[in-house]
């Protein structure tokens, strides 16, 4: 599989010489139903032709880097209002904000939790669940996202 670390260095640069920062990379699923997907923000706003532009610029890169060796369908979008969390940075954006986080390995017995973004400690979340605070190390998230207020 693909190391997202790399794919991220390869496209990087390209996506902030268009004028966006690169929020992520997931790649999800697996041998021929893989999913690229790319995370892209701009203080205005992403639309439509800036997904294009953008998936425009990184499918020529991938395609002569090859890093995904198999097929894969390229996504590129923003990140919505249930964004993904990917570095230590975007928790510090989003403290207070409510929180869902799956973990690699159980924690405390288990490996979901659903609550508020209470604060980062080092390289430490910390997600606070009912009444109770959890410090979960940041290297053990395997998937958190802001869960929007309705």
């Amino acid at each position: 599989m693909a190391d997202v670390q790399q794919i991220q260095e390869l496209i990087e640069s390209s996506v902030k010489a268009l004028g966006y920062e690169l929020w992520g990379v997931e790649l999800v699923g697996q041998g021929r139903q893989q999913t690229l997907r790319i995370f892209i923000e701009n203080p205005e706003g992403i639309g439509v032709d800036d997904c294009a532009a953008v998936s425009h610029q990184v499918s020529g890169i991938l395609d002569v880097e090859d890093p995904i060796k198999s097929e894969y369908f390229l996504e590129v979008s923003s990140p919505g209002m249930d964004r993904p969390l990917f570095k230590l940075e975007h928790y510090q954006q989003f403290v207070g904000n409510g929180i869902r986080v799956k973990l690699r390995i159980p924690f405390d017995g288990r490996r979901k939790f659903s609550g508020q973004l209470v604060g980062v400690e080092g390289d430490d979340v910390v997600v606070r669940v009912d009444d109770e605070e959890y410090v979960l190390p940041v290297d053990s998230i395997e998937k958190a996202n802001i869960v929007s207020k309705e």
